[in-house]
């Protein structure tokens, strides 16, 4: 018997960049309406936490596109697009800038850090969505 590898080990560069964005589209869709719902249910300062939670994974997600595309060349021994150092230069200070930014609505918005560590958590979760359809596929 031969066995055909799963679809996520045929997964194509190209591919896994759609899936990021289609990730990335879905997280700034699900933080959205979250927020507005928060925003009826519960007030300005919780959905202002949520929101800042999903942008924040939405941005992740894309540093994680382009650290990919850059270990991508590297294995197949191209020029890295846009140099290396750029890259991992940008991901160390977004990773401060996030940092920051999660600081100060802790401090400004007041709300709930429950909705800014639900925010924080739509990447994993559209993420994880996105593999199991591909794993059902």
């Amino acid at each position: 018997m031969t066995e055909t590898p799963p679809p996520i080990a045929r997964l194509s560069e190209e591919g896994l960049q759609a899936l990021l964005q289609r990730c990335i589209r879905n997280t700034l869709i699900l933080g959205g309406m979250s927020a507005l719902i928060l925003l009826i249910a519960s007030g300005w300062r919780n959905a202002a936490m949520m929101a800042t939670g999903a942008s924040i994974s939405a941005a992740s997600i894309l540093e994680w596109q382009r650290l990919t595309r850059l270990i991508n060349a590297r294995m197949r021994q191209q020029k890295a697009p846009r140099g290396a150092v750029l890259v991992i230069g940008f991901f160390l200070l977004r990773l401060i800038f996030f940092a920051a930014a999660i600081y100060g609505s802790l401090k400004c918005f007041q709300g709930s850090p429950i909705a800014l560590v639900c925010g924080l958590s739509l990447a994993v979760a559209t993420l994880m969505w996105e593999a199991i359809r591909m794993l059902r596929d």
